[in-house]
């Protein structure tokens, strides 16, 4: 049966979608191959809301996995919440254009989080907590071994400003979690994609989105007000995002103040400390590399790139079609 993704070539897609294929392709390829995301023989269902995020998601793992050194099979899942006004029919037809295996899970979550969450107050703790109950479940029941989400390099770095300003924690999204009954493991493929660049594939794309009426009308959100600061970072600082994410793979427990994770109880005059003493220095500002090179693509470590992981994943020929 021929497919959307067979009938899409080269030359049905603008020079941009292409450029962002290709850019979207390495950053996720960089991101399985560095986190050793996906094995030989996994069954990774692709958790599908209808958003842009898992949209491209989708569509990328589909058409790298042509090329991918690892043989894996690939489930899309939706779960209906029986939201008002949720158009059923567009998932399902858009999954079998793809000729792609799917389950679309019916569960009316969305009754509950109305019941229980008083008008006017965030919804997304407890809608959260309904979904992964879910989904897990029917990650158990289809033989997953991995459950890909789509989180992009902005969703982690807002998740480490909310746990710093209303946890108390230094926390993000890590790019892979095993769930707390080890039955589980989550990964993460856009964790090294911009969610600019992963908007303007999805309008590329043209794919048919699905708003979430349950927690998009709530503008108030502390998520969206980070969302709406690093925008604004990113757009008078260029490159401060891509330091932020390069952050997370730089943690340097003796400067910080954690006992757990440095002995500062038992530090002695002979310890060797490997940042060094830095007490009375000027903090060293490097120039960002983005800001530098003028480059749009920056992983996490940049700034130490001899820590990157080999790359079986890089693909060579970004430019043929992908078949499913």
């Amino acid at each position: 049966m021929e497919t959307i993704q067979s009938r899409i070539s080269v030359e049905d897609l603008s020079n941009t979608a292409q450029r962002l294929k290709k850019r979207l392709t390495r950053a996720i390829g960089q991101a399985i191959a560095d986190f050793n995301m996906i094995e030989e023989g996994d069954v990774v269902m692709v958790c599908c809301s209808g958003g842009k995020d898992s949209y491209a998601l989708l569509n990328l793992l589909m058409a790298m996995r042509e090329r991918a050194p690892v043989s894996f099979r690939i489930i899309a899942m939706n779960l209906d919440q029986r939201q008002p006004g949720f158009p059923e029919d567009v998932l399902p037809r858009y999954f079998e254009s793809l000729g792609v295996e799917y389950r679309i899970v019916t569960e009316d979550t969305y009754s509950i989080v109305k019941e229980k969450i008083p008008e006017g107050k965030t919804t997304c703790s407890l809608c959260s907590r309904l979904r992964r109950a879910i989904i897990y479940r029917t990650a158990q029941e289809l033989g997953a071994t991995k459950i890909a989400l789509g989180h992009h390099r902005e969703d982690l770095i807002e998740t480490l400003f909310l746990n710093m300003f209303f946890g108390g924690k230094i926390k993000a999204m890590p790019p892979k979690l095993l769930s707390d009954d080890g039955q589980h493991m989550v990964i993460r493929p856009l964790a090294y994609c911009a969610e600019k660049d992963v908007a303007k594939y999805a309008r590329a794309m043209d794919f048919p989105i699905i708003p979430c009426n349950l927690c998009g009308s709530q503008e108030n959100a502390q998520r969206k007000l980070i969302k709406a600061q690093l925008a604004e970072w990113d757009r008078i600082f260029p490159g401060r995002i891509e330091s932020i994410a390069t952050s997370l793979q730089n943690v340097v427990p003796s400067h910080l103040a954690d006992n757990a994770l440095f002995g500062f109880k038992d530090l002695t005059r002979d310890a060797v400390i490997g940042e060094g003493d830095i007490a009375f220095d000027a903090p060293d500002l490097p120039v960002s590399p983005l800001a530098a090179s003028g480059a749009s693509t920056v992983f996490w470590n940049q700034a130490s790139p001899d820590t990157r992981t080999a790359n079986p994943w890089s693909l060579q020929s970004d430019d043929q079609p992908a078949h499913s």
